[in-house]
């Protein structure tokens, strides 16, 4: 009798953390969509966005400005999109939009990472949940690294008036053989389900502010982060708390039973929703809470620097010009290029990620550290000095 009875007290809890994990999951992908929302409404009422990226021609200015912007918006997608837009519109050549297309790859994953931090509380959790994040950084990051350089170096003039470097170049080769079609919008499934608390809260903020739309996107952003982490210890508690368990065993039997499976769910899960960034911070508490293994997370974090292209390409394919098509390719290119590196080598991002991670669990400084130095101090230094550089002239 008692034996019968735990059965159904276990049953009534599994269904009742059920419940709680995907009203969280929803709140929390709400809560996304709600922070860049905020954060974009700022962005176009002081139109800095457009004019920090399109400023001038240097490839330096281009990078680190689209660090920053992507950092902001949380959003590599709208930031691809606004280059391509710019290149389009002849406001930005296209040998320097690469470059800020490389910077938008590195701004992206500061979601995961904020994401991370709301696991800090619970040490191991927390190890997982930031190694998680930084898998998805560190082979960013060092993807720059090396390309940045090379495409800069290699850089040079055609006789038709084209510059650019061996991957703008191979971009613009590939474009001659292509007919991307007219632009088709695809269905965005995350912002149709998560629409209604978005434009509540929009409405509410524009209410609040007395219709000043700098002040309204403030509040927005402010109230998207207060639900994001709120969101995330219900996602995390729930997760853990009884279905750990069940999803451990279909994340292992269906999604990430090898590393192909993995790639694959994270080409698709990001094509589907048109953001790395939901998809990838959406990994972090699932692996910090012990469903996934850390080594099937790097090829999914892979695959979807592979599904974030896509809304490139139908950026470009709207805004059909051969310069927005280029950009376009080139970010294909460029995060192919990064999955033929890093997933042979993928022992160096890996033990950099756990490494760095335990840092970060024993000395949490170190996890802030690290967000402000590659997202805000080392951008905002190089601008400056590229700036003073660029009027000592």
């Amino acid at each position: 009798m008692s034996g019968a009875l735990n059965t159904q007290r276990k049953s009534r809890a599994f269904w009742m953390n059920l419940i709680l994990a995907a009203l969280s999951l929803y709140f929390f992908l709400c809560a996304i969509n709600v922070m860049g929302s905020g954060l974009k409404i700022i962005g176009k009422e002081t139109s800095w966005l457009a004019d920090a990226i399109a400023q001038g021609d240097n490839p330096l200015v281009a990078l680190m400005a689209s660090v920053l912007v992507t950092s902001i918006v949380q959003s590599s997608s709208f930031t691809t999109s606004l280059i391509i837009t710019l290149v389009a519109a002849g406001e930005l050549s296209a040998g320097t939009a690469v470059f800020a297309v490389m910077g938008a790859n590195i701004g992206t994953s500061i979601t995961g990472l904020i994401v991370s931090l709301g696991t800090m509380r619970i040490k191991r959790q927390f190890r997982r949940a930031y190694a998680t994040a930084l898998m998805h950084a560190i082979p960013n990051v060092l993807t720059v690294l090396m390309l940045f350089p090379l495409e800069w170096a290699t850089s040079t003039t055609s006789a038709d008036g084209f510059r650019g470097g061996i991957l703008t170049r191979t971009a613009r080769w590939i474009t001659n053989f292509l007919d991307l079609g007219s632009g088709e919008k695809f269905f965005n499934p995350i912002k149709a389900i998560t629409q209604p608390v978005v434009t509540a809260i929009k409405d509410t903020g524009e209410w609040i502010s007395g219709g000043n739309a700098t002040a309204a996107g403030v509040i927005v952003a402010i109230v998207g982060l207060v639900i994001l982490f709120t969101a995330l210890l219900g996602l995390v508690k729930n997760l853990k708390d009884a279905l750990l368990v069940k999803l451990e065993g279909l994340f292992t039997v269906l999604i990430f039973r090898n590393d192909f499976l993995a790639w694959i769910s994270g080409i698709g899960s990001t094509v589907a929703v048109q953001s790395s960034s939901v998809t990838t911070s959406l990994m972090v508490p699932i692996a910090g809470a012990g469903a996934v293994k850390l080594r099937r997370v790097f090829p999914f974090m892979l695959g979807c620097n592979i599904g974030t292209t896509v809304t490139g390409v139908i950026a470009a394919t709207a805004n059909p010009t051969s310069g927005a098509v280029i950009v376009a390719i080139s970010h294909v290119i460029f995060n192919f290029t990064d999955n033929a590196i890093w997933y042979p080598f993928r022992i160096i991002p890996i033990r950099l990620a756990k490494w760095y991670s335990a840092l970060a669990m024993r000395r949490r400084m170190y996890a802030f550290i690290f967000l402000a130095t590659v997202f805000l101090i080392v951008p905002i230094i190089a601008l400056i000095v590229s700036e003073l550089l660029f009027f000592s002239k």
